[in-house]
C-alpha cells in the first residue's frame, strides 16, 4: 500500500540556517464578494509561479488585491485559464509570476515562505529529480539578496490534487457555494486522505480541497531523508 506524509516546515533546521524571505508573486486572482453565500474571501495555496501573465494586454488588472463581484472574479479567471495547466480550478486569490521581494541570510537546501510555500537550492532539485522523484517543478524567483554570490532558490510549483475524505470534514459542513465554490472548514486534527482521489504518477502534491496541505509520497520523503537535506518535517498520513 502507498504510502503519504503531511509535510511541513522543520523551524529549528531553517533557522539553523538563517535564511529569509519577504516575498509575493506579482499577480494574482482578485477575492470574490459573492451575493450568493455573503461571503468575502480568497484562498490559499494555489499559486503558478511558472505562469507569466505580461503578454496579457489585462496583466495591471492582476496587480489589484482588493476583492471583485463574482462576475467580474470570472471574467479575470477566463483570461488568464488558457495559461495555465488544464483542468485547474482556479479560485479567488489564486497567484502567478515569479516570486519576488528580498532575501537575507544563509540558505540551506529546503526553506519556506511563511510555512506554505516551498522553495529550494537548485543543486538539491537535481539530486532529487536524480534520485527518481516525479512531478518536481522548479521555477525561477526574483529574490534580491545583498551577498555578492546569492544562492539560486527556486520555487516548487506545487498543483493542487486528490482530496481529503469525507469522513475528516465535520458533517455540519455546507457544500460548496454553487455560485463561487466556496467551502469552509478548519484543518482537521486528525486528516485522511481519498485514496482513490490521490495522483498515482506524482510524489509532491497539495491536497485539492486543502491546498495548504503540501503531500510527499514515500518515494519523495526517502530521497530527502537519504540526501540529507534538512528543512521538512513529515508525518504519515492515512487513506481510505
Amino acid at each position: 500500500m502507498s504510502q503519504f506524509f503531511l509535510l511541513s516546515e522543520d523551524r529549528p533546521a531553517t533557522a539553523k540556517h538563517g535564511g529569509e524571505v519577504d516575498a509575493s508573486h506579482k499577480w494574482r486572482l482578485p477575492g470574490v464578494r459573492c451575493l450568493a453565500c455573503g461571503a468575502t474571501w480568497s484562498d490559499v495555496g494555489h499559486d503558478y509561479p511558472s505562469v507569466d501573465l505580461s503578454e496579457l494586454p489585462e496583466h495591471r488588472e492582476f496587480e489589484k488585491a482588493r476583492p471583485e463581484s463574482f462576475p467580474e472574479f470570472a471574467r479575470l479567471r477566463e483570461l488568464v485559464r488558457p495559461l495555465v495547466p488544464p483542468h485547474v480550478e482556479l479560485p479567488p486569490g489564486t497567484h502567478f509570476g515569479a516570486l519576488m521581494g528580498r532575501a537575507f541570510g544563509r540558505f540551506g537546501p529546503i526553506d519556506w515562505v511563511g510555512g506554505i510555500r516551498l522553495l529550494m537550492r537548485r543543486d538539491a532539485l537535481e539530486r532529487l529529480q536524480a534520485e527518481g522523484v516525479r512531478g518536481l517543478v522548479g521555477c525561477r524567483t526574483e529574490l534580491r539578496f545583498r551577498q555578492k554570490a546569492p544562492p539560486d532558490l527556486l520555487e516548487l510549483q506545487i498543483g493542487p490534487h486528490g482530496r481529503l475524505h469525507p469522513d475528516c470534514i465535520p458533517p455540519d459542513v455546507p457544500p460548496p457555494c454553487p455560485t463561487c465554490g466556496r467551502q469552509s472548514f478548519s484543518w482537521p486534527e486528525e486528516p485522511i486522505l481519498d485514496a482513490e482521489s490521490l495522483p498515482p504518477e506524482l510524489d509532491l502534491f497539495r491536497v485539492g480541497n486543502f491546498a495548504t496541505m503540501v503531500i510527499g509520497t514515500a518515494r519523495f520523503v526517502d530521497a530527502v531523508r537519504r540526501l540529507e537535506l534538512d528543512g521538512i518535517m513529515f508525518r504519515e498520513l492515512p487513506t481510505r
